[in-house]
């Protein structure tokens, strides 16, 4: 029995009206579950004949998502751990293909942890263009970094940074920006007794004025004529159709500074990124099973337009509450900023390098453009094309991780195995996700396979895993250590 919070009840039960009793009871029902595939890696037909799952049906908004039922541990399945598919809840998959990115743009997730919404836009792009993932808690920065990793995602940047710092920083730089608000997280009570307790009409103002000063820092990033979306998972008004009606007001009549005279928690910047905001619109979402309009009416003066934004409710949809608006810059209103971005290029010196070649001739059948590659301490990246200049940021990876350089030799990322194919490399072992032997290698145990001596991918049913090395008739496991199933 979940029991909401009784001021949640109390405040939402007007709004809801007659459909309250079926918003409310769906709250009891048994939370649904996702699985999206991984369009980079393998096709939604081909993964349907590899998987032994059964699929129960897709999700109506995102065609390489499917509902999943039952605990069946799929996050420790080989094909999880090789990138096949992202376990996520059916909802938030709407955001990633409401923005709609196209391969050869440039895209920012600004609060991108845990990396459901950033495998998404991975996915969507094709793995080309240019995507900026970034989330401000360090902790949860690496969190996303490892699920970039398995997704095979190589044109990203992963970035450790706070929304005001990157407007700062680029300016109005990216094609696409999407906002996955903290929010108070009412759409997820069925699931999350943390949201359930932590719940107050405290935390729901508070994230609302959050969320606005996100919205007006992510506007900076957006070049004119670009697309912001905006998502959360959560019912209350406040922190959407309200949040939506103040930031499309602000950007269309700006406040001016001396009209707000500042006081010690107001900073000069704060209030010059407010005047500057550029004009945007709402736009209309193309209509999709499970989408319901947004509720002008739930914020008092908002225009019609308001019902271009989405709900998704959990009593009408597979899925939990989620808020979904899609907005359009439309004109710059006299921006003072600059973004801060030249190309930067980082060359190897000759003897590293030639470990690099060496390392390639030897293990793969592709070859990087020395043009692209930079090294950040001993670990060397191959940046994406286009690559903006990141210094004074906080950086956790600048491009595809492609290895270390040890004394006198170059060892080869777990990140480039899983942004590889199987026929990139001169020699690989491949086992089906049921053999012992894979099992064995997930557990970090040495192999027994006589062949050629040297680098090789370790693969399920074709996907790559990781990396082995072969000796005279063993194979090294260097599958990482925090990533085993024990």
């Amino acid at each position: 029995m979940v029991d909401l919070p009784r001021a949640y009840i109390s405040k939402m039960q007007p709004l809801f009206g007659a459909e309250a009793d079926a918003i409310f009871a769906a709250s009891q029902d048994p939370p649904l579950s996702g699985l999206r595939m991984n369009t980079l890696k393998v096709n939604p037909v081909d993964f349907s004949t590899l998987w032994k799952n059964q699929l129960d049906q897709k999700v109506p908004w995102c065609p390489s998502g499917a509902l999943i039922h039952g605990d069946s541990n799929l996050g420790k399945h080989p094909y999880h751990a090789a990138g096949l598919y992202y376990l996520q809840e059916p909802s938030a998959m709407s955001a990633p293909e409401i923005l709609a990115p196209q391969p050869s743009e440039r895209v920012l997730d600004l609060a991108a942890a845990p990396g459901g919404k950033s495998t998404h836009l991975a996915a969507l792009m094709q793995g080309q263009g240019l995507l900026v993932a970034n989330e401000i808690h360090p902790k949860r920065a690496w969190e996303l970094a490892e699920n970039l990793e398995r997704w095979g995602a190589t044109h990203t940047i992963i970035l450790n940074e706070t929304p005001d710092r990157l407007a700062e920083h680029f300016g109005a730089f990216f094609d696409r920006v999407l906002v996955d608000a903290p929010c108070s997280g009412e759409g997820m009570f069925r699931k999350s007794e943390a949201a359930r307790r932590d719940w107050s009409p405290a935390l729901v103002q508070g994230c609302a004025a959050r969320q606005a000063d996100i919205l007006r820092q992510a506007a900076r990033l957006v070049r004119q004529g670009g697309y912001l979306v905006y998502s959360t998972c959560t019912f209350n008004p406040q922190e959407n159709e309200q949040v939506i009606l103040r930031f499309v007001d602000e950007s269309t009549h700006p406040q001016d500074e001396s009209t707000h005279p500042q006081d010690e928690s107001t900073h000069p910047q704060d209030e010059r990124a407010q005047s500057q905001i550029s004009k945007f619109e709402i736009l209309e979402i193309e209509p999709r099973p499970g989408f319901d309009h947004g509720r002008p009416e739930w914020a008092p003066g908002a225009p019609p337009e308001l019902r271009r934004t989405v709900r998704i409710w959990p009593h009408r949809s597979p899925g939990e509450g989620h808020f979904v608006a899609l907005l359009k810059k439309s004109e710059t209103i006299a921006p003072s900023w600059t973004n801060g971005v030249r190309p930067r290029w980082s060359n190897l010196d000759k003897e590293t390098y030639k470990l690099f070649t060496e390392f390639c001739q030897a293990a793969l059948k592709i070859s990087f453009d020395p043009e692209r590659l930079a090294l950040v301490g001993s670990y060397l990246y191959r940046l994406p094309e286009g690559s903006p200049d990141l210094a004074g940021l906080k950086v956790v990876h600048p491009g595809w991780w492609l290895g270390t350089f040890k004394k006198d030799r170059f060892e080869p990322a777990h990140a480039l195995a899983l942004g590889l194919r199987a026929d990139d490399a001169h020699q690989y072992l491949d086992f089906q996700a049921e053999d012992p032997q894979l099992a064995a290698y997930l557990r970090g145990e040495t192999l027994t396979s006589q062949g050629e001596a040297g680098w090789l991918l370790v693969c399920v049913d074709g996907f790559p895993l990781g990396w082995g090395k072969r000796g005279r008739i063993e194979v090294k496991n260097f599958y990482p250590r925090g990533l085993r199933f024990y």
